[in-house]
C-alpha cells in the first residue's frame, strides 16, 4: 500500500543537551565533563543532562538522587533560565531569517515550514545545514534536525543523528526506515503507553502494522488509531503559527508526598498564582484576554503525570472560582488512595 505524505518540506530543529550545553558554553571549566542541571535534594528532577552525564544513564525528568547515583562525579548546576531564554530568542531569530512560519515547542525545539523556499527536501536539507551553522556561530551551540514531508516524520528525523546531526526522511523510504523503530520513539508513546503495547509484544513500528487498525482499535480505544498512523509515519497537521492560544499555570512539588484529600491548600494558593498571572496577561493585551479551559495536573510518588481539564460555558470570575473548578477536577480521579509529588493549576486557551 502506498501512502500519500504530502508536498511540505518540513524541518524540526532540536537543541542537543540545551540547558546543560549552555552551562558549558560558558563556563569552561564545564566543558567534557558530566554535567546535570538541577537543584539537589530529595524532591529535585534533572532539567537536562550534558551527553557526558547520559553515558551514565542519566535522563531529563529522572530523580536528580538518581543521576547522582548513577554518575557521582557529575557536577550539579542550578538552571538559569534567564539565560536559556536569551540563548533561545537568537535562535529563534535565525529560524526567522529563513521562514515565518515557525511553530515553537519549547525553549530548545521548533518546527520550520521552509516549503516556500525549498522545492525539494534537499533543498530543505540544505537551509537545515545553513540554520545549524548560523547556531553555532551565534552561540557556539549544537542543534540537530530531521528533513521531512510532514511534522511526524521530521520530528523522529532529528533525533537519527544526534548530537550535531541532521536526517532526511524521503517519503519513499519512510517505511523502511521506520520499521524496525521501537514504539517507545514514536513521538506521543510515553513510558505507560509502551508498557501496554510491548506487554501485547508490540515492540516496533513493524508490529503494530502487522498488528493491524481493527485490532489496535479493539485493543487502545481511538489511540489505535494514532498507533497506526504513527506507525506508517502519517500525519497532516500543518506547523502552526498561532500563539494567540497559550496557557498560564503554575505547581508546585511537595517536600513530601501527599494524599489527594491534602492537596487542597496547594490547588487553592496555586489558583491565586495562576490568576494573577493571568491578570498580568490582561495587562499587556488589548483586547482582554480569556482563558476558559480550566486545568489541573497531579504527579503521583511514581512519577506518573495525570492531567484533567474542563472548559466550562463561562471562564471564572477570579481566583476562588478557578479553584473549586481545579478541585472538582481533582475528584474525579479515580486513584485517590495514591500518593502525590506535584499539582499543578493552568488557565489554558487564552484568548
Amino acid at each position: 500500500m502506498k501512502f500519500n505524505y504530502g508536498q511540505r518540506k518540513i524541518i524540526h530543529v532540536d537543541m542537543d543537551a540545551f540547558y546543560a550545553s549552555v552551562e558549558q558554553r560558558d563556563d569552561e571549566t564545564l566543558r567534557d565533563r558530566p554535567v546535570v542541571v538541577a537543584w539537589r535534594g530529595a524532591r529535585s528532577v534533572v532539567c537536562a543532562a550534558s551527553y557526558e552525564a547520559r553515558r551514565f544513564g542519566v535522563r531529563s525528568a529522572m530523580p536528580a538522587i538518581t543521576a547522582e547515583r548513577l554518575c557521582p562525579q557529575a557536577v550539579f548546576v542550578p538552571p538559569d533560565f534567564h539565560r536559556y531564554k536569551a540563548a533561545s530568542q537568537r535562535i529563534h531569530e535565525i529560524f526567522a531569517q529563513f521562514t515565518d512560519r515557525i511553530e515553537p515547542l519549547s525553549l530548545d525545539e521548533a518546527y520550520l515550514d521552509v516549503t516556500e523556499s525549498a522545492p525539494t527536501l534537499d533543498a530543505a536539507a540544505e537551509l537545515a545545514a545553513q540554520i545549524r551553522g548560523l547556531i553555532f556561530e551565534d552561540q557556539f551551540l549544537t542543534a540537530s534536525a530531521g528533513i521531512a514531508p510532514n511534522k511526524l516524520l521530521a520530528k523522529i528525523g532529528s533525533d537519527w543523528n544526534k548530537p550535531n546531526g541532521q536526517f532526511v526522511m524521503p517519503p519513499e523510504q519512510v517505511l523502511d526506515l521506520l520499521a524496525p523503530l521501537p514504539v517507545g520513539r514514536l513521538p506521543g508513546v510515553g513510558k505507560v503507553m509502551e508498557g501496554r503495547l510491548v506487554t501485547v509484544g508490540l515492540r516496533t513500528a513493524a508490529d503494530l502494522r502487522a498488528f493491524g487498525q481493527e485490532l489496535l482499535l479493539a485493543q487502545f480505544g481511538d489511540w489505535g488509531r494514532r498507533l497506526w498512523q504513527l506507525a506508517h509515519g502519517l500525519d497532516d497537521r500543518p506547523v502552526n503559527t498561532d500563539r494567540s492560544h497559550v496557557q498560564v499555570s503554575a505547581e508546585d512539588t511537595f517536600a513530601t508526598d501527599l494524599p489527594l484529600d491534602s492537596t487542597e491548600p496547594h490547588i487553592r494558593r496555586l489558583a491565586e498564582r495562576v490568576w494573577r498571572a493571568y491578570e498580568r496577561e490582561c495587562l499587556r493585551s488589548v483586547p482582554r484576554r480569556h482563558a476558559r479551559t480550566v486545568v489541573l495536573k497531579l504527579k503521583t510518588a511514581e512519577f506518573r503525570t495525570l492531567t484533567r481539564s474542563i472548559t466550562p460555558p463561562q471562564m471564572p470570575r477570579d481566583a476562588i472560582e478557578l479553584a473549586e473548578l481545579a478541585l472538582d477536577l481533582r475528584d474525579r480521579v479515580e486513584a485517590p488512595g495514591e500518593l502525590y509529588r506535584l499539582v499543578g493549576v493552568g488557565l489554558a486557551g487564552l484568548r
